[in-house]
């Protein structure tokens, strides 16, 4: 391969991320100029359960221009206003972590330190009433507001999706075979690399059929087949903090109103998830299997549906943690190809759009950098980590201590890194996070609160406004959320007149 010369690029796997990298591809750097590849083998299936998102995912669709509720109807997806978390903290309590802000930041700092002042003088709202997110998820109703125009103080509804991750990528593989993307169908057999720079020249398949690239991106799911099996790339196993390794999972049918959201209950030796969807309700019973076997835990998750089991359970393991490099030579990994971090906060999706963007701001025109590729490195393994941190934090803050599992992530080690969040927040009410961090201060509010973490004191500058003026901000704040909430209708409603999936059934 000449390395200096980048026109046709290959993509090794399909599935979701396989095919939003061909689609962004195929939109951005367009199939006039580039040969864009993708080989995946119908053999080795992917991984293909219900997905939920998070708001970035509205970036992504808004780059590729689809039609959102075609988008929806296309994947019989619902919309998402957050994560319910049951039984977290403790058995028996529950909370929400909403899309969007709470109240409304004033005075140059988070609406958290306004609330907090005003809780401890007396007031008697829980914070979460400040969240129109949440307040419209415990309605079960549902709008869009991106577009709206009228009164200035009614808040805007943040929202993601939850959809069928097969009929999402059967969508964009349409998307992008229609810009030009060509699809093979074969099992990779084996890599051929340049004898002397050790680039990938070629993936062969089963047949024979070699198929020759400048680029290829790594989407082949846990095992790596490019980035790991040929580049050894080497992997940061993240287990020691987050134990959880297997997932058993299966689609049951829909029972009760359509929820806006999903919902995470914690189990005996993990926790469960439940995704509506418009045609069936996605389910999954994530743990440690040093605590609990397959067998077990099929059972529980299948004694704890909401309706008939529509499907066989599946079983998945993984290993929590990042590839020590997600791109060398001419390879970058997507998706479970570069790491995995377990979907407790509906993070898999946006962390193939993370390796997307950045590979696109630095893809090379005529040469690859190594300052370039260690940079990407850098800037990924920054991501997975602040993601990591958010996600421990869920396990060790918790009075739970009921069974094994949970007396050892309440007591287990943390990274440096949380403690230190956890340590500032327990006494002044914020974490500081960076500025490219993930999740803001609001979403660790949200969820410290919500497990009984609660701060000894508040920012200084919340103590500047007066007693008066406070209540009235706050009666202004909670005036435009229940004004927002009145207009909505409920979420079955607005995807039935909007967006109603042909073949779906309530």
């Amino acid at each position: 391969m000449n390395k200096n010369k980048i026109r046709n690029i290959v993509i090794v796997g399909g599935g979701t991320s396989g095919w939003m990298v061909a689609s962004v591809f195929a939109k951005v750097l367009g199939c006039n100029n580039y040969t864009i590849t993708l080989v995946e083998s119908e053999q080795i299936g992917t991984v293909g359960v219900g997905e939920a998102t998070i708001p970035m995912i509205n970036l992504f669709n808004g780059i590729l221009g689809l039609n959102e509720d075609e988008f929806v109807r296309e994947t019989n997806a619902t919309f998402k206003l957050g994560i319910e978390f049951v039984n977290w903290g403790k058995i028996g309590k529950t909370y929400f972590h909403p899309f969007g802000s709470l109240g409304v930041d004033m005075e140059g700092i988070s609406f958290n330190h306004f609330w907090m002042r005003w809780k401890n003088s007396g007031g008697g709202l829980d914070y979460s009433k400040f969240s129109i997110e949440t307040e419209a998820a415990r309605a079960n109703k549902f709008i869009r507001t991106n577009s709206e125009t009228g009164p200035a103080y009614m808040p805007k509804i943040n929202y993601a999706f939850q959809f069928d991750a097969s009929l999402y990528a059967n969508y964009l593989r349409r998307y992008s075979e229609l810009r030009g993307v060509k699809r093979i169908e074969g099992k990779i057999t084996q890599v051929k690399q340049h004898s002397d720079s050790g680039y990938i020249e070629s993936v062969i398949l089963e047949n024979g059929t070699g198929i020759e690239g400048d680029f290829f991106i790594d989407c082949s799911g846990f095992r790596g087949l490019l980035i790991e099996q040929t580049l050894k790339a080497g992997y940061e196993d993240w287990s020691q903090w987050l134990p959880v390794n297997k997932a058993v999972a299966v689609p049951c049918e829909s029972a009760g109103p359509l929820l806006p959201f999903t919902r995470a209950t914690a189990q005996e030796f993990g926790w469960q998830w439940r995704i509506p969807l418009q045609h069936r309700t996605g389910n999954g019973y994530v743990f440690c299997d040093k605590f609990l076997n397959v067998d077990e835990a099929t059972e529980t998750l299948l004694s704890r549906l909401d309706g008939k089991a529509t499907a066989s359970p599946r079983v998945l393991s993984f290993v929590t943690g990042v590839r020590k490099k997600c791109w060398i030579k001419n390879c970058v990994a997507v998706g479970l190809a570069s790491g995995f971090l377990e979907p407790l906060e509906s993070t898999s999706i946006h962390l193939v759009q993370v390796v997307i963007a950045k590979l696109l701001t630095m893809f090379p025109k005529d040469n690859i950098s190594d300052f370039v590729v260690d940079r990407f490195n850098r800037e990924m393994l920054h991501e997975y980590t602040d993601i990591k941190d958010f996600l421990i934090a869920h396990y060790k803050v918790s009075e739970r201590e009921d069974t094994e599992f949970w007396r050892y992530v309440k007591h287990m080690d943390i990274p440096a890194t949380l403690q230190e969040k956890l340590d500032t927040f327990r006494t002044r009410g914020d974490v500081m996070v960076k500025l490219d961090e993930l999740f803001k201060e609001q979403s660790w509010f949200s969820v410290l609160v919500g497990q009984g973490l609660y701060p000894e004191s508040y920012h200084p500058i919340a103590d500047v406004v007066s007693d008066d003026d406070l209540r009235v901000r706050l009666t202004q704040i909670r005036t435009g959320i229940q004004n927002r909430l009145n207009m909505m209708p409920t979420h079955e409603h607005f995807i039935s007149e909007n967006c109603r999936a042909e073949k779906s059934v309530y």
